[in-house]
């Protein structure tokens, strides 16, 4: 990928079970300062997604890495980025503690 240019990648999710999966995915970039300068146009992170029993499904990822990318001086080594997901599954009426708060 180019800095500047947009990108599209997909990612494969497969159900292997055979009940319904509902999850949310979350992201990550490595090398972790090299973050900054990923910006995601468009995603499937942070929005629920179904899968149905033994379905498989191409996830797409529109994404760019911004031109002040080449520029920073800490990047002059880097020249991979790696991206990920992790799948969360969601559960029903299940409250998830706020950081710093009881």
């Amino acid at each position: 990928v180019v800095p500047g240019e947009t990108a599209l990648a997909f990612y494969k999710a497969k159900n292997p079970t055979d009940k319904p999966i509902i999850g949310i995915s979350t992201y990550n970039v490595i090398p972790f300062e090299a973050g900054q300068y990923f910006n995601k146009i468009q995603c499937f992170c942070f929005e629920e997604q179904r899968l149905n029993p033994h379905e498989e499904v191409d996830m797409p990822v529109f994404f760019y890495i911004d031109p002040e990318f080449v520029e920073d001086p800490k990047m002059a080594k880097v020249d991979l980025i790696t991206l990920s997901y992790t799948f969360f599954e969601a559960k029903e009426g299940q409250k998830l503690p706020l950081p710093g708060y009881q």
